[in-house]
């Protein structure tokens, strides 16, 4: 199943980010440019930095000119995130362009790429809750109440799984179609955004 295979993927960026542990490390990517394992480690390893970026700029301590630097560094991460996602719709459309779509088909909700992230994100949650519950220096009720939170995720990584494959199968069958629509953000565009807009020329 695709779900599995993603998450496999997602839970390899996972661990190897944590190794050195450090947001300013080096990147790698260990598969082919060709291949729909880059797009998926690409896009888990930009999900896990901005998770690191996210947990450092609530710093109450932060210095002011470092926390505006972090922010913009987070601006641009959400630009590379939502970029890899249409790059990995780009894959299934690809992938399913000769589908005969049946007649009464329907669209979903969300393409299979967002779905896809959300389980990338779900990675990074069940990864943090896992080491919440294996802190050896927490009391047990904090243990006890970050067991509970991690079955819900396990649950919720289980639901979602079946959501996407489900929806990969009925695209593949005809029962449902995908468009991609591009994100059209607005704030990092200086013709769009009027903050950035009044600063031309």
């Amino acid at each position: 199943m695709f779900s599995d295979f993603a998450f496999k993927i997602f839970q390899e960026s996972i661990d190897t980010y944590h190794i050195k542990d450090d947001v300013y490390q080096e990147f790698s990517n260990p598969y082919p440019k060709d291949k729909v394992e880059h797009l998926l480690y690409r896009k888990n390893w930009i999900d896990t930095v901005q998770w690191h970026y996210e947990d450092i700029i609530r710093d109450p301590q932060i210095n002011p000119v470092a926390a505006l630097d972090l922010k913009r560094k987070i601006d641009a991460s959400n630009q590379d995130r939502t970029d890899l996602v249409e790059y990995i719709d780009g894959y299934f459309l690809n992938k399913y362009q000769s589908v005969q779509v049946k007649e009464g088909a329907t669209i979903n909700t969300e393409s299979p790429a967002w779905a896809i992230d959300r389980l990338s994100i779900l990675a990074l949650k069940i990864y943090h809750m896992q080491e919440e519950v294996n802190r050896s220096d927490a009391p047990q009720e904090h243990i006890d109440k970050c067991s509970a939170k991690l079955a819900v995720l396990l649950e919720q990584k289980k639901d979602l799984s079946t959501a996407i494959d489900q929806l990969l199968a009925d695209i593949e069958s005809g029962d449902k179609y995908m468009k991609v629509y591009k994100q059209m953000k607005m704030y990092n565009d200086d013709e769009l955004n009027p903050v950035l807009r009044g600063q031309k020329g």
